[in-house]
């Protein structure tokens, strides 16, 4: 899964990764593997294309099963040269960005949109590709090409596909019991107590790895206050502490009794697994749950609204991830890397992972969407109706804040419903002033 956890650049303990490995399961943090060397870059798993463009290291964070036949499938459609990915479990990926960078990185990594690509580009970590965008950048919307660029104004991010977050359900199950997709957080809130009468897990939620109770926050936040504060708060130019940030937590709070009673223990991939099986009525997620519903009858039954309204007028802001590649410093010399980049940025490129996995969207305006199924269509008219796009809490604010702060507390007020917005404010403060 692309997930969009990425943590790491805030001064998270190294946590050590080897090459030719895939670590799963990592609990216990850095201490457990202090010492161990960092991703270097070299190939682990099987090159892509010829051999007449020059070799590119490839440090891949695409590694579980859908996702990384989809990178495999751009490389066997790339034609300029051999490429070595060294895939590695992406939340360790993540977890290390930061050493791997100031180590010695692969000439291309995959990494994600908007601040979390601007803040390594103000370290001085990766390279400018504007070259590149001005061969594709005709490919690219506007809002692509923003997402892609530094505050100095060059680009340094290709984004291959998106994920809008919805809230998904079974048509089936919604039929079979006369539920209706909820407008608003008071029909939400009831159709949730219809649903826990009829004896359903109402809203699925698993956070045993942190990040997933985020995308929860930022709707709720957005929904409350609307776009522009919620941005504003990520960027700390609002304060944590004051009435808005709290009647969030108390918007939230009215979810808390309809969301699974053992979230904290849940991952990611159970709560699609309960979605997927009827046990669950709702799930807020990204469209990437789709890909664990393996059985067709199962997929073709899935269907999804926005998150409803809550104070602010409409659901005309969303949530899309965005995820794509960049360049290392170590990799700016190389051009068949700057060559493997454009290809990836190409409609050949993404049409090749879409071939694989159909549980993310094209961001290049050209590709061919004629396979796009009803579902398909559905997404990416979220986008296009769309007047504001967030990309995620842990890539719309620091790195720190969203890692050492932000998951404490939402783990926190998932357990007994309690926050301390005073708390926050002075962890934001201390954070964004050392920036």
């Amino acid at each position: 899964m692309m997930s969009p956890r990425s943590y790491g650049a805030g001064g998270v303990p190294a946590m050590a990764i080897r090459r030719r490995t895939m670590l799963k399961g990592m609990v216990g943090g850095a201490g457990a593997l202090a010492g161990l060397p960092l991703l270097s870059a070299c190939g682990d798993d099987s090159g892509g294309g010829g051999s007449a463009g020059g070799t590119v290291s490839f440090g891949s964070n695409w590694s579980d099963e859908v996702p990384k036949k989809g990178i495999q499938a751009m490389m066997d459609a790339y034609g300029k040269g051999k490429v070595d990915i060294n895939t590695v479990d992406h939340n360790s990926f993540q977890e290390n960005i930061n050493n791997y960078l100031q180590g010695g990185p692969d000439d291309v990594f995959g990494w994600f949109a908007g601040y979390r690509m601007q803040f390594f580009a103000e370290q001085g970590l990766i390279g400018d590709i504007s070259d590149v965008w001005s061969d594709i950048g005709g490919g690219f919307s506007d809002a692509m090409k923003q997402q892609s660029t530094g505050k100095d104004g060059k680009q340094y991010f290709v984004p291959i596909y998106y994920y809008p977050w919805a809230v998904f359900y079974r048509k089936s199950v919604w039929q079979e019991k006369g539920y209706e997709p909820p407008a608003t957080m008071d029909d939400f809130t009831k159709l949730a107590g219809q649903m826990k009468k009829d004896g359903l897990t109402p809203i699925a939620f698993c956070d045993s790895d942190g990040w997933p109770a985020m995308g929860t926050f930022d709707y709720i936040n957005m929904r409350t206050n609307g776009y522009q504060f919620h941005m504003d708060l990520t960027a700390h130019k609002e304060s944590w502490d004051q009435k808005k940030v709290k009647d969030v937590f108390d918007n939230w709070k009215q979810l808390l009794p309809y969301q699974s009673p053992d979230a904290l223990g849940l991952t990611w991939q159970e709560g699609a697994q309960a979605l997927g099986t009827g046990k669950a009525g709702m799930y807020l997620l990204g469209s990437f749950v789709t890909r664990q519903f393996t059985d067709p009858a199962v997929l073709a039954d899935i269907d999804f609204f926005p998150f409803p309204e809550i104070a602010v007028e409409g659901t005309d802001s969303v949530e899309a991830p965005i995820d794509g590649l960049m360049l290392t410093k170590k990799g700016g010399d190389n051009q068949a890397a700057r060559d493997f980049l454009a290809f990836m940025g190409s409609a050949a490129g993404q049409e090749a992972y879409f071939s694989v996995d159909t549980s993310n969207l094209m961001t290049v305006k050209d590709a061919d969407t004629s396979s796009y199924t009803d579902f398909n269509k559905k997404l990416a008219g979220v986008i296009t109706d769309a007047k504001h796009i967030s990309q995620f809490f842990d890539r719309d604010a620091l790195p720190a804040m969203a890692n050492n702060v932000m998951i404490p507390a939402l783990q926190s007020f998932l357990k007994d419903g309690t926050v301390d917005t005073a708390n926050l404010e002075a962890q934001a403060k201390a954070l964004y002033a050392a920036q």
